[in-house]
């Protein structure tokens, strides 16, 4: 018998529960750590441009100046994944920008 560690992959603990399945069968699980306050994941995707580690690649190829359909192609994702997450990351980017200059204003 072989038993596997799961760890979330937000928080990295160890305080996880099974939540069902998805359409396609696929194990769901859930995390109870405090951190995640029960944010759900699954340990393969059907599509690879789910998982994080495609969309942290998807921002550094940016970084480096790879344009958004050579990025789908090396990734094996589409065109549309590559262009959403990079909105995600530029509205993110802007709203703590923004925060921070609220700040430094109220300081001065």
């Amino acid at each position: 018998m072989i038993l596997q560690v799961i760890h979330c992959p937000y928080c990295q603990g160890a305080d996880l529960v099974k939540n069902g399945k998805t359409g396609q069968g696929k194990q769901r699980f859930m995390c109870r750590g405090e951190f995640c306050q029960g944010r759900t994941f699954l340990l393969n995707y059907a599509y690879a441009g789910q998982s994080r580690q495609v969309k942290q690649q998807i921002v550094d190829m940016a970084l480096n100046g790879s344009g958004i359909r050579d990025t789908a192609r090396v990734l094996h994702v589409s065109t549309s994944t590559v262009i959403k997450e990079l909105k995600k990351r530029i509205s993110t980017a802007t709203s703590k920008c923004s925060s921070v200059r609220a700040t430094e204003s109220r300081d001065s």
